[in-house]
């Protein structure tokens, strides 16, 4: 088993980025998360996603 580990600052992003991985691979678990940080006025967002798969061969 390997793991991948996304970061985006759009969801969208990160929705797009782990559907192009994962469709060479065989999945075994999506861990998501979703953090919130405040930097003067500004809301930051980081979408997050661990992706446990195992290599097709």
């Amino acid at each position: 088993m390997k793991v991948k580990v996304f970061d985006e600052s759009h969801e969208k992003d990160l929705e797009d980025a782990i559907n192009d991985f994962i469709e060479d691979v065989k999945v075994v678990d999506i861990k998501y998360q979703v953090a919130l940080g405040i930097f003067s006025e500004e809301q930051i967002y980081c979408f997050s996603a661990l992706v446990m798969y195992e290599e097709n061969y």
